[in-house]
């Protein structure tokens, strides 16, 4: 099935109705709640996986559903969908515009449809690991030969330090070109579409990494977790470009 073609036209409907939501709290003093490991969340992030739920049962009723904000349905479906309606909610709060809405496919728990999208700026990336489109445009990750020209992106450094070997981040960091917390979603987008060459992320959970396999993939790169392993159902993200990965996760893990 090529599943691109398939979905394209719900995965728009599912968008525009996300980031019409989202965006009506964009810029505005919304109440900040702290759930129990203390991320924030909204009323947007809440109405946006609402109301994509219901879009979905109503389109694909036995399909499951796993949400980050309103958990699972339908566990045992073949197919399900992985929500994260605000990926970069601190982005979102703040009044910056680095967040998005994360949606992935999964057949038999593995992920066969990624998308990213990006409210503020209406950028929207669907991969299914085998190509990747930005707006309709097929997109690849840039060719790079040596690790001293790569541009590294990563999200947040206390968690670095917290969950991961903060040695090996800083010497990785004094390799690269040049590194930036242009992090969250948006950091997987700059790598997509060929603006970026790492992208790191110590710590995931199931709704932020799904979508973003079948996009790196599909753009020429390879995600795997933070050791190297299968990135399916991983705890941590090292996407890449091919040429440069496996010297990335030599550094990172080298004590």
């Amino acid at each position: 099935m090529n599943y691109i073609k398939e979905f394209s036209p719900f995965i728009k409907e599912l968008t525009k109705v996300s980031s019409k939501t989202i965006l009506e709290y964009f810029k505005k003093d919304v109440q900040i709640e702290l759930k129990e490991d203390d991320s924030p969340v909204t009323i947007a992030d809440k109405l946006a996986e609402e109301k994509m739920r219901a879009i979905i049962e109503n389109n694909f009723p036995d399909h499951g559903i796993i949400g980050e904000e309103f958990g699972v349905k339908n566990e045992h479906a073949q197919y399900q969908w992985v929500l994260d309606p605000i990926d970069g909610t601190k982005s979102f709060i703040a009044g910056v515009p680095l967040f998005g809405t994360l949606i992935a496919l999964t057949k038999n728990k593995q992920p066969v449809l990624g998308v990213i999208h990006l409210p503020a700026t209406n950028d929207l990336l669907i991969g299914d690991n085998l190509a990747a489109y930005h707006n309709e445009k097929e997109i690849k990750l840039r060719e790079i030969a040596d690790i001293n020209e790569a541009i590294m992106l990563y999200t947040n450094l206390h968690d670095i330090e917290k969950h991961q070997n903060i040695n090996g981040f800083l010497n990785l960091t004094a390799k690269t070109k040049y590194s930036r917390t242009w992090g969250d979603c948006f950091g997987y987008f700059l790598l997509a579409t060929g603006k970026a060459d790492i992208m790191i992320d110590p710590v995931m959970s199931i709704w932020d990494i799904t979508a973003l396999v079948p996009v790196i993939k599909g753009a020429g790169g390879t995600i795997t977790n933070y050791q190297g392993n299968d990135p399916v159902g991983a705890e941590s993200c090292v996407a890449a470009a091919k040429s440069i990965h496996g010297e990335v996760i030599k550094i990172l893990n080298k004590s």
